[in-house]
């Protein structure tokens, strides 16, 4: 192996950084809210997430997936200052959010949350990656109707490449130490543990 190739594989090990770095906000509405697999602690978790990354300056991208049929983003995600982006597809990498990606200076790491595991979430991480982008799936912040869907997607996802990950190990390798500016802020996000979304049984299929 050469040199080179050797300190890229070293370097690419999915390390989060507040640097360069986007929080995607999937399709949690109203009409789902009642079919969605563990939908209010997904959204509780997502929620943090958001929580966080207006803390520690981390942009989010938000979509709805036919808002006039399935409603809008639910109000418990905290999102009702950000612009929603509608769209049809079922990836979230719309021409507007490739705009948006753009203005923030085309983002190396994706972090990515919402729903479904298996459509939307799994076709933008494939758009992410084919971008060259270094796409952190959030486990327990996505989910399907079906369970049986939202695994074998976590499992197809990190076949093709992306990092599987919890709402509390993205917050804590953000600000990676005690002393950081935020941590406080952060620590507060992590009073209480994350609720099992119903993936450990599940783990040694991933």
């Amino acid at each position: 192996m050469m040199v080179c190739d050797f300190v890229l594989a070293v370097a690419n090990i999915g390390r989060l950084s507040t640097k360069d770095t986007v929080l995607f906000l999937c399709d949690m509405q109203e009409k789902f809210r009642p079919n969605i697999f563990q939908f209010t602690n997904i959204v509780s978790n997502a929620a943090r997430l958001l929580q966080a990354s207006r803390v520690l300056g981390i942009p989010p991208i938000l979509t709805e997936q036919y808002p006039k049929g399935l409603g809008p983003t639910v109000p418990e995600l905290g999102a009702s200052d950000l612009k929603a982006y509608s769209k049809t597809s079922f990836t979230m990498m719309i021409e507007e959010v490739e705009k948006q990606l753009e203005a923030l200076g085309n983002p190396k790491q994706a972090i990515l949350c919402g729903i479904e595991a298996h459509a939307c979430i799994a076709c933008t991480a494939y758009d992410l990656l084919e971008k060259g982008m270094e796409v952190h799936i959030v486990a327990d912040a996505v989910s399907s109707r079906s369970q049986t869907d939202r695994l074998f997607a976590l499992s197809r996802l990190k076949q093709s490449g992306a990092y599987l990950t919890t709402t509390e190990a993205v917050m804590l390798q953000l600000v990676q130490d005690a002393k950081h500016p935020n941590f406080k802020e952060i620590q507060k996000l992590l009073a209480h543990p994350s609720p099992d979304t119903g993936l450990l049984a599940f783990f040694s299929a991933l």
